[in-house]
């Protein structure tokens, strides 16, 4: 497992635009369609006896030229294909699992037209290749597990593309998924207690996903995370202004549509075997004794996981500007008063 500590030249987000990538997208289906054409002229005019001068190399040569002829056609399918999707799909995460499926199909596809063409005797090509994909399965155990991850991450979709995930001690925003393996952009991590980006890149192998349990901070359904601030007050304190501060000041940081969310959740809760849950008002706040004598009152709110640090210090910026404000109402521990 490699944990890469220097930054990224590219950080997420300043990548290719989706124009522009459809646009090199396009260029590639040119530049295959020129190399077909050629190699499709030159198989006519062997065909045609213009090239007579090869002899016995003749049927060689147009077997290769009708080899790449139709390999860059299955180039060129890929291609239009890929089109079609970015065209089609605005979700980056099926975007880039679709497109990275399409490309494998797009290479086994090849390969399959290499050995149908220049292979005249199928059983010695197919004993053959059986052959090294014998010893080839003993000798890459580990990649190939990690090829099988990968097919199991593509249709199950654990995670996908700019999910904030947590895997074994690793805790990040995937920014690639690969064939072997898979990249997050860390946060956190060592030398950081929030969850702002590290600066380093995280790397581990695919196979690792089906041996340990992946905390997925994205869910497309509901992509928000509960969230809860603790408060330390005296208990001569006026607990429900204290209460009725913190709801006000953490509903106008949040997402004013926040409620509707609380609304989908319940449906989606209602649509699960799982039994119904008990779901608060939004924000909610509760209190407990505190073992060091005083009271902790706890607010409770959803948030976007990649907001929740800087949602957190305005709110209990916020919270503590309105709580001194009314120094009769609200006493800290021991026996300070703001």
């Amino acid at each position: 497992m490699d944990v890469k500590k220097n930054k990224p030249q590219q950080k997420p987000g300043k990548e290719i635009s989706v124009k522009e990538k459809k646009k090199i997208t396009k260029y590639w289906i040119g530049g295959y369609l020129i190399i077909a054409a050629i190699c499709l002229a030159f198989y006519l005019l062997i065909q045609f006896g213009v090239f007579n001068f090869f002899g016995e190399k003749e049927e060689v040569l147009k077997r290769i030229s009708l080899t790449i002829f139709f390999g860059f056609l299955v180039l060129i399918f890929g291609k239009i294909a890929e089109l079609f999707i970015r065209r089609r799909s605005h979700d980056k995460g099926e975007n880039y699992n679709l497109i990275r499926a399409i490309r494998l199909v797009t290479v086994v596809l090849i390969g399959i037209v290499i050995i149908s063409f220049l292979y005249k005797n199928w059983y010695s090509a197919a004993l053959s290749l059986g052959l090294i994909s014998l010893i080839l399965g003993f000798a890459l155990q580990v990649p190939i597990s990690s090829f099988i991850a990968w097919l199991y991450i593509i249709f199950r979709n654990p995670y996908r593309v700019g999910d904030r995930i947590q895997i074994s001690p690793f805790k990040g925003d995937v920014v690639e998924i690969g064939y072997l393996d898979t990249t997050l952009w860390e946060f956190g991590g060592d030398y950081l207690t929030t969850d702002m980006p590290s600066g380093r890149l995280i790397r581990f192998p695919n196979s690792l996903i089906l041996q340990s349990a992946v905390f997925n901070y994205s869910w497309p359904k509901f992509p928000y995370i509960w969230n809860e601030i603790p408060f330390q007050v005296a208990y001569g304190s006026d607990l429900g202004f204290v209460e009725q501060t913190l709801k006000e000041v953490t509903r106008a940081e949040l997402d004013p549509d926040m409620a509707n969310h609380i609304n989908h959740l319940k449906d989606l809760i209602k649509d699960t075997p799982v039994d119904e849950l008990q779901i608060k008002e939004f924000p909610s706040v509760s209190f407990r004794i505190n073992a060091n004598t005083w009271v902790e009152a706890l607010v409770t709110y959803l948030v976007e996981p990649k907001k929740a640090s800087a949602s957190k210090t305005r709110i209990i910026k916020n919270v503590l500007q309105a709580l001194n404000k009314e120094p009769a109402k609200t006493m800290f521990p021991k026996g300070d008063s703001r």
